[in-house]
């Protein structure tokens, strides 16, 4: 497979405060690959650094092999990056579909072609079809998360960026959105996915990587993360360990 997105010794400050001390991942196309960690391990300013959102310090951000470090954030979505940030962010006085409307921003002339990738958001989100005239403020946690999803994916990206998608919602929704995710991937369309409930996230991803305190310290085959012993322990409550024994 063809490495779509490459990260190269990155780091990033906050003032004088080391956020991430020089990590390198890559996706390549058509992967779902997951960045497990605690709070405050870098996972959110990882991608918002790839989204033009945080100035960087050193390293290099790739897109098909091209630097895309010093580009702004509007012509990073038009190559192709979506990023749909943690706590949804919807525009809370606008309705859904105006909402998605404005996911299409860069390409807001192109009128049938947001109107495709429309119905292709209501054909993932059929309550949103149903909530089309609704404020998006007004919407359950759940909806407004597949809001931002759908917002996210009307920029017809080749790689989306999702920040914490299954936050503070309920399990039965949890398990929703994760499966919406797996056909998100199956429409062609790679993942890099920030996720605190790694036990999901091992579940549908590829590959993954565990980032503690700014440093990438493991990294595999989800299935390899899924029986690693110190994964276990410190991100799945070491259930698997207890099987074994």
């Amino acid at each position: 497979m063809t490495t779509l997105l490459k990260i190269e010794n990155l780091k990033i400050y906050y003032d004088s405060i080391e956020a991430l001390k020089g990590i390198s991942l890559e996706v390549k196309e058509g992967e779902i690959v997951t960045v497990l960690g605690a709070n405050g391990a870098g996972k959110s300013t990882l991608l918002r650094a790839i989204s033009g959102l945080l100035p960087i310090h050193s390293g290099k951000i790739k897109l098909d092999d091209q630097e895309i470090n010093n580009i702004k954030a509007f012509k990073i979505v038009m190559r192709g990056i979506s990023h749909v940030p943690e706590g949804r962010r919807v525009f809370a006085t606008l309705t859904v579909e105006e909402n998605l409307n404005l996911g299409a921003y860069t390409r807001r002339k192109d009128k049938k072609s947001i109107q495709e990738s429309k119905e292709r958001v209501y054909d993932l989100f059929p309550i949103l079809k149903k909530r089309y005239n609704q404020l998006s403020g007004t919407l359950s946690g759940g909806e407004q998360q597949m809001l931002a999803m759908g917002r996210g994916l009307m920029c017809t990206p080749r790689i989306l960026l999702l920040d914490e998608p299954s936050l503070g919602l309920a399990p039965l929704l949890v398990k929703q959105i994760f499966h919406i995710i797996r056909e998100i991937n199956n429409q062609g369309i790679s993942i890099l996915l920030v996720e605190q409930n790694a036990r999901k996230a091992l579940s549908i991803a590829d590959r993954g990587y565990v980032l503690e305190t700014g440093n990438i310290t493991i990294n595999g085959l989800a299935s390899d993360l899924r029986s690693n012993q110190k994964v276990q322990e410190a991100y799945l409550g070491g259930a698997a360990l207890k099987k074994k024994k």
